[in-house]
């Protein structure tokens, strides 16, 4: 077993990975930038490290930083938690290199779904569904505006390399396209130095459900039923559900058979979420992430499972502890995300003190995760 864990991000997915790691009797460490040296991460772990100023870039993101931190702690293992670092190769190669253990996939895996574009041309590939579009490499305006013509209007322009909703238009007709592929362009090359995209037909009336996989080294892969993460805002998630709204089981079967098949063609370890589109019946494979997600929770709930635990015992190279048959679903989970964000400006992030913090108690029915306190700045 992994005797002591490097927790490389901050907040509630950092005091979220403490907690298990703790009753599994592990040593946290915890890192902080010089914004965070009051957070709650830090005082949960057994240890912490500072790596940086307060820009992101120079801490959470500072590769060379983290090595450094996770030498100088004689931690075994790195957990990326989510966002940050989680979805990078190169941090994970380096890891590797530094003979730290990666908690999540190979490096391959990571590069293969790291892209889109490249994503979705392996899916058709292997034989998983996608959203009818354009993935190719010719990324001039004249051949991106007659695919979407070919697809037909509306059509949704997506960022390569994104996520979060940036580089991500709607365009309905053939007039609007041209300046909307120049400000997601714009907007992709500043979030992810990438201006590459895609085109997809937009679907009007979707769900947005996603399978959370889990594969060892062995090649066991299964996957932990759905969550429904359809209620958004600018494409972010507000709240998710499991199971999801409507599904049934020859439904949960196809979409869980197609998605064990996605991590597969990638060779994949480790839990990872496999996101599909549907619509009118029919399901689209849309992007994997290659990491665990901030809705987590709900499937844990239906599961009675510790998912960061599994992600653990994977890495340390233990076969999955479940067969497909195994998997439980019981009851029913809602996870609502809370944003610090003014209603009076069109919800823009806020920031300022935690003056009064009151949470529910928590029981068998209610989950509180959280990185912040009473008193805490935002």
């Amino acid at each position: 077993m992994i005797d002591s864990i490097l927790i490389a991000n901050r907040g509630e997915i950092a005091c979220r990975i403490i907690r298990t790691a703790r009753r599994l009797g592990i040593r946290t460490i915890a890192v902080y930038s010089d914004a965070d040296v009051g957070a709650l991460h830090v005082s949960s772990a057994d240890v912490a490290i500072r790596i940086g100023p307060a820009p992101a870039r120079d801490s959470y993101l500072n590769i060379d930083a983290i090595i450094a931190a996770a030498r100088r702690s004689g931690a075994r293992a790195i957990h990326p938690g989510y966002g940050f670092l989680s979805e990078n190769a190169d941090f994970a190669a380096a890891c590797h290199a530094a003979g730290i253990v990666f908690i999540g996939p190979p490096v391959a895996a990571i590069r293969a779904m790291g892209s889109k574009i490249e994503a979705k041309r392996l899916m058709a590939r292997s034989g998983v569904p996608v959203v009818p579009g354009y993935q190719e490499d010719d990324q001039s305006s004249e051949r991106l505006q007659a695919a979407a013509a070919d697809i037909g209007y509306p059509v949704l322009i997506k960022a390569s390399a994104g996520g979060g909703g940036k580089g991500m238009r709607v365009v309905e007709s053939a007039e609007a396209f041209v300046p909307a592929l120049q400000a997601a362009r714009r907007e992709a090359k500043a979030a992810f130095g990438d201006e590459r995209i895609l085109l997809e037909k937009y679907l009007s009336r979707p769900r947005h459900i996603e399978m959370q996989v889990f594969a060892d080294s062995r090649g066991n892969c299964i996957h932990l039923n759905e969550r429904d993460c359809s209620i958004q805002r600018r494409h972010q998630k507000i709240i998710e559900e499991a199971p999801a709204p409507a599904m049934t089981t020859p439904r949960r079967k196809a979409m869980g058979a197609a998605a064990v098949k996605a991590a597969k063609a990638v060779g994949y370890q480790g839990a990872g979420t496999v996101e599909f589109i549907v619509e009118d019946g029919e399901f689209f494979f849309m992007e994997m992430n290659t990491r665990l997600q901030v809705e987590h929770p709900v499937t844990e709930m239906i599961t009675g499972l510790d998912l960061v635990e599994w992600q653990i015992r994977i890495a340390a190279g233990e076969e999955l502890p479940l067969a497909q048959s195994e998997v439980q679903l019981q009851g029913h989970a809602i996870e609502a995300r809370l944003y610090a964000e003014d209603p009076q400006r069109e919800f823009l992030p806020s920031t300022g003190r935690l003056a009064r913090l009151r949470w529910p108690a928590s029981n068998d029915t209610i989950r509180i995760d959280t990185g912040v306190q009473e008193g805490d700045a935002v």
